[in-house]
C-alpha cells in the first residue's frame, strides 16, 4: 500500500504563529489582544462547540482589526516573507519525505504566509491547504473604524465571553466590513478533516495509509479521524494535540519525525507502534533492533548523542502534555506556545 504524509505547519514545520506576529506587529496590544481572541476561540470551539465554528477562526474573527490598522495584503506577503523561522530539522524532513510518499501540508495559516513558506523551502504550493484572504476587497468606513478601534481596547482590557460574544456575532456582521468575516474561509478544526479527506480522494489511499502530524486545538479533527486507523502524531503538541494522538513526540527538532516518516513508508501501524512502546523504554535497543534507514539512524544519533528525545504512546497523558507543552513554550516563546 501507498503511504500518505500529512502535516500542520506552525509547529511541526515552522516556529511562527503568523496570525499572532501579524496582529503584534500592526496592531497596539495586539499579543494581548490576539491570546483574548484565542481564548475566546477555544471556548467556542471546544466548550461550547458552536454549530459552523471552527477551530482557528481567530484568523477570521481578527481581520477587520487587520483592515482597520491599514494592514494590506502586500503589507502580509512582505511581512510573512521576512519572519519565517522554521523548525530546525524541517526543510530536510519535507525533502526526504516528498521522495518517499504524497506530501502536503494543511494551515490554518493565511495562504499569503503558506506561499511565501513554500517558496523559502521549495515544497508544491499546490500540495497545501490554508485561510484564503483578501483583505484589499473589503472597504472600512471611518465611522467602523472608530467602532472597530473600541471593540480592540474593550477586548484587551478584559472583555467577558458575553461581550466578546456580541462584538463578534452581533456588531461586527451588522457593519459594512462583517462581509470580511463572511468571506474568510479558515481551515481548521473541521476544515482540516475535510481537506484531509480530499486529499486521501485525490490520492486514491485509505486512511490507514495517512501518517498525520499536528499540534494544538485546529489539528483536533484530523488527528481524530487518523487515530487508530492511521498513524496521528503529537508534535510538541499542547493538551489538545497530545489527548488526541497514538504517538506523542516532544523534540528541539523534527528528526523524530523524520524517524517515523522512514518507518511510516515502509512498515504498517502496528510495527511502528511497537517500536514507539519499545523506544519510550529504551531509546537505544529499539534503534539498535527495529529496521530504520541507515542515513535516518545516523543524523538521528548524531544529533541527539547528548539526550534522545521523547517519543512515546499516550500514558500518562497530564504528565506528558505538561512536558510537550513546555518543550512547545521553549522553541516557540511562551507568547506563542501558550496559544490553544
Amino acid at each position: 500500500m501507498n503511504r500518505l504524509f500529512v502535516t500542520d505547519c506552525e509547529g511541526p514545520i515552522s516556529l511562527n504563529d503568523n496570525a499572532f506576529e501579524l496582529a503584534s506587529h500592526f496592531i497596539p496590544d495586539g499579543d494581548k489582544f490576539f491570546a483574548a481572541v484565542s481564548r475566546y476561540d477555544d471556548i467556542l470551539a471546544y466548550e461550547v462547540k458552536r454549530p459552523g465554528y471552527n477551530a482557528g477562526d481567530t484568523l477570521k474573527l481578527i481581520t477587520p482589526f487587520l483592515k482597520a490598522y491599514d494592514v494590506t495584503n502586500e503589507k502580509i506577503v512582505k511581512f510573512s516573507r521576512e519572519n519565517i523561522s522554521l523548525v530546525p530539522w524541517a526543510r530536510q524532513l519535507l525533502e526526504y519525505v516528498q521522495g518517499s510518499m504524497p506530501s502536503y501540508i494543511i494551515s490554518t495559516s493565511y495562504r499569503q504566509y503558506i506561499e511565501a513558506l513554500c517558496n523559502l523551502i521549495n515544497f508544491p504550493f499546490e500540495n497545501t491547504y490554508y485561510t484564503s484572504l483578501d483583505i484589499d476587497s473589503h472597504e472600512l468606513p471611518d465611522h467602523e473604524r472608530e467602532k472597530i478601534f473600541q471593540f480592540k481596547e474593550m477586548i484587551v482590557e478584559g472583555a467577558d465571553f458575553e461581550t466578546m460574544d456580541k462584538i463578534f456575532f452581533k456588531e461586527i456582521p451588522q457593519m459594512r466590513i462583517g462581509k470580511l468575516l463572511e468571506d474568510v474561509k479558515t481551515v481548521g478544526g473541521e476544515g482540516k478533516r475535510l481537506a484531509l479527506k480530499e486529499i486521501l480522494k485525490k490520492e486514491k489511499l485509505p486512511i490507514k495509509s495517512t501518517l498525520y502530524i499536528g499540534d494544538s486545538i485546529t489539528d483536533v479533527e484530523p488527528l481524530r479521524f487518523t487515530r487508530g486507523r492511521g498513524l496521528a502524531v503529537s508534535f510538541n503538541g499542547n493538551h489538545y494535540a497530545v489527548k488526541e494522538a497514538d504517538i506523542i513526540v516532544i523534540s528541539e527538532n523534527a528528526l523524530p519525525i523524520g524517524l517515523i516518516a522512514d518507518l511510516h513508508s515502509r512498515f504498517g501501524r502496528n510495527y511502528i507502534i511497537e517500536f514507539t512502546k519499545a523506544y519510550s523504554k529504551n531509546p537505544e535497543r529499539a534503534l539498535e533492533n527495529f529496521r530504520i534507514s541507515y542515513n535516518i539512524l545516523e543524523k538521528f544519533m548524531e544529533a541527539f548523542k547528548d539526550k534522545f528525545p521523547i517519543i512515546t504512546i499516550p500514558e500518562n497523558i497530564e504528565e506528558i502534555a505538561e512536558k510537550s507543552i513546555r518543550m512547545r513554550k521553549k522553541i516557540r516563546g511562551e507568547a506563542i506556545g501558550g496559544l490553544g
